[in-house]
């Protein structure tokens, strides 16, 4: 078999598995919304960016009261409550410390802290 008839052939089983998918994905949704009561709409993408957005700002400014940690090197991601840090901190110390802060702030469900201390130049 050549090169093109190869691809030819796993082309033809990529359509078909898409629409096999898509079928199933078309049909669960049917069933589910068929002997059940009207539902509350789910949130829309733009909703969920702006709560993620929201919940960062507020693990931010929950890190800003404790003076003693520099959070201008640590990046807060924020995905439907699960919180990632991401970063150095200058102190071994406060690794755990800004993950403590984060877990205090209403609406974190989860923190993931990949913090890590910050070396001196020349080490």
């Amino acid at each position: 078999m050549n090169k093109k008839g190869f691809l030819r052939i796993a082309a033809t089983a990529t359509v078909a598995a898409l629409l096999a998918s898509g079928s199933v994905a078309v049909w669960a949704q049917g069933s589910e919304t068929a002997g059940a009561s009207a539902a509350p709409a789910a949130s829309t993408a733009k909703e969920v960016r702006q709560a993620n957005r929201a919940l960062s700002r507020k693990v931010y400014a929950a890190l800003a009261k404790h003076k003693e940690i520099d959070a201008g090197n640590i990046s807060v991601v924020a995905r439907d409550g699960a919180v990632t840090l991401n970063g150095t901190v200058t102190d071994a110390a406060q690794i755990d410390s800004v993950a403590a802060i984060a877990k205090t702030v209403p609406g974190v469900k989860s923190v993931a802290n990949r913090l890590s201390v910050q070396r001196p130049m020349g080490e």
